[in-house]
């Protein structure tokens, strides 16, 4: 009797166990709070609905000073953007009519930091700053440029336009890229660089001489172009010139006579005397030489026949030292004889004359001689070079 009450007990304390751990599992399901309520769900806010993009990229360095640089927002407006540098001053920008997108329109500096600002509110209310930097590229030189032609200047029919480069440029392709010369009426032509010296040479010339009365203008748009090797472009360079009238001087060594022919007239023929043929160094080269320079008085070299000799009305026709100049002491065989240095000589009136009537850019076509004009002779030999040649040395052929 006794085992048996003694199962029996045991058997109910385990159930009334039992039932204890259920009523807790159950009451863990279902509580959550002591009041016995469900919890609260957790609550997560919508992200706002603007949405900024920057041209370049937030932060962008080594960015070229003239590269498009905006700031956009899809989603919503700007409101007080502002591209400002490291001063506080604003550049120049502007906001389109929808005010979504703002434009900096003015070009930066070299190797500085401009920081945005602003927001972007957008169609839910929220507000999204305009925020981060731009970082233009420090360049390890800068290089400069030069023209042959004055701006406003009036230069004869066969005046090439000459940039000459302060270094030498890498990136050729770049730097005549950035280059524009329209013309009135419309002219064709080509650049071409020459070889470079102490820095780069850029010539453009027409195919044939320039018509009078036209219009140049050239539009270089070098600041801010990489030029290569480190070196960019210091700046922006524009030209505006005209040509005048067509006069052409037909130089025939043969003859001994020169021809000023102005407008398809001959205003000028008059005996000089060229060059001898005895050494090389004396002949007068045949080809189109071009006006550069005219001197009331210079002093001429050519050791060891002559030193610092006064000449008068002097018209230089290349950079290899010939001109047309008054020479008094060849007018007895001017006419009949070459026996110059290498110049074509003149008497003094007549080269006074010439002298008054020259101007930069006019050709002087000589022939009769036996050596050509070539790059050897200076600094234009432009027309020496045929025409597929010329267009073959542009560095975009």
């Amino acid at each position: 009797m006794v085992r048996v009450n003694r199962i029996r007990f045991s058997v109910a304390l385990v159930i009334t166990a039992l039932l204890a751990v259920v009523a807790l599992v159950a009451g863990c399901t279902v509580g959550g709070s002591s009041g016995g309520g469900q919890a609260a769900a957790p609550t997560t806010e919508a992200a706002p609905v603007a949405q900024v993009t920057y041209t370049p990229g937030p932060d962008a360095t080594d960015v070229a000073p003239t590269a498009p640089i905006s700031v956009s927002v899809t989603g919503g407006t700007l409101q007080g953007v502002a591209l400002t540098t490291a001063d506080g001053r604003a550049v120049t920008g502007s906001l389109d009519p929808s005010s979504t997108t703002f434009t900096v329109g003015e070009p930066l500096g070299y190797g500085a930091t401009y920081t945005w600002s602003g927001s972007a509110v957008g169609t839910d209310g929220k507000t999204v700053p305009v925020e981060g930097t731009v970082t233009t590229v420090q360049p390890s030189s800068v290089t400069s440029v030069s023209t042959n032609i004055g701006d406003g200047q009036t230069v004869g029919v066969a005046a090439p336009i000459i940039l000459t480069f302060d270094d030498v440029v890498a990136d050729k392709a770049a730097v005549e890229k950035a280059i524009t010369v329209t013309t009135t009426p419309p002219t064709v032509g080509s650049w071409a660089w020459l070889p470079d010296e102490q820095g780069s040479r850029l010539h453009w010339r027409p195919q044939n001489y320039w018509t009078p009365g036209t219009a140049v203008h050239v539009d270089a748009k070098l600041y801010g172009v990489n030029y290569g090797d480190g070196a960019y472009g210091e700046s922006d360079v524009t030209l505006d010139f005209s040509i005048g009238r067509n006069q052409v001087v037909i130089a025939d060594a043969t003859s001994h006579r020169m021809q000023v022919v102005r407008d398809g007239e001959t205003v000028m023929d008059i005996p000089v005397s060229y060059g001898q043929g005895n050494e090389d160094r004396n002949v007068t080269r045949s080809g189109i030489h071009v006006v550069t320079e005219k001197y009331e008085d210079f002093l001429m070299s050519n050791p060891p026949y002559y030193e610092n000799v006064r000449e008068r009305w002097a018209t230089r026709i290349s950079n290899n030292g010939e001109f047309i100049h008054a020479n008094p002491l060849t007018t007895g065989v001017q006419g009949s004889s070459n026996v110059t240095n290498g110049c074509i000589n003149l008497s003094t009136e007549d080269a006074q004359t010439y002298f008054q009537m020259a101007m930069y850019g006019d050709p002087v076509e000589v022939s009769g001689t036996r050596i050509d004009l070539s790059a050897a002779d200076g600094d234009i030999y432009d027309w020496a070079v045929d025409w597929a040649t010329w267009q073959s040395w542009s560095a975009l052929a």
